[in-house]
């Protein structure tokens, strides 16, 4: 923690920074005083708001929503398969091999992994597929092989097939917006994954 003079050279320093970026965009500069005002009220009884993971952030982010409904039944609360799917997509996004190649109206993506990552790959990559399939016109079909899955997105509208070829596999895997509601239902215990 800084004292006395450290805290003040911190301070003037940050202020000069803000300037620095204010004097070079159009954001209003601030004075010494607000900042450093500004710097002491962040440092005194301030409360860092990441929780430092992604995976935990989401879970307790679920927990905040899950203590907040009365209406919660925690007999049925499973926040254990939550944290399974959550490793899933870890091993899907970090560890799959993607290997996409063009096809008339989209993509044709080997999705290929070991262990761990083999089985997140067969769980997860139908699902999404599943979940997409139909959205934006969009055509997914997933095949399966020893070592992952063949998932094929394709739309017969030419702009669509643009789209689906930009994101690639993990902007289709990531696509809409049902993650954030099946995270909820599968710590409330009424989803399967």
């Amino acid at each position: 923690m800084l004292h006395g003079t450290s805290a003040v050279v911190v301070a003037l320093g940050l202020a000069l920074t803000v300037q620095s970026v204010a004097a070079q965009s159009d954001m209003p500069a601030m004075d010494a005083g607000a900042n450093h005002g500004a710097m002491t009220a962040m440092q005194v009884g301030a409360t860092p708001m990441q929780p430092g993971q992604d995976a935990f952030g989401a879970i307790h982010e679920i927990l905040q929503i899950l203590e907040a409904d009365p209406a919660t039944d925690w007999s049925k609360v499973n926040i254990d398969a939550l944290r399974e799917h959550l490793i899933d997509m870890n091993e899907v996004t970090l560890h799959a091999n993607a290997a996409a190649r063009s096809v008339d109206g989209g993509l044709r993506i080997d999705v290929t992994g070991q262990g761990r990552t083999l089985l997140a790959i067969r769980r997860m990559v139908p699902a999404q597929a599943h979940e997409v399939d139909g959205v934006n016109g969009w055509k997914t079909e997933v095949e399966s092989r020893a070592d992952g899955v063949v998932l094929t997105v394709t739309a017969a509208d030419p702009k669509q097939a643009t789209k689906i070829r930009a994101l690639g596999f993990i902007g289709v895997m990531a696509e809409g917006a049902h993650h954030q509601r099946h995270h909820l239902a599968m710590a409330r215990g009424d989803f399967v994954p």
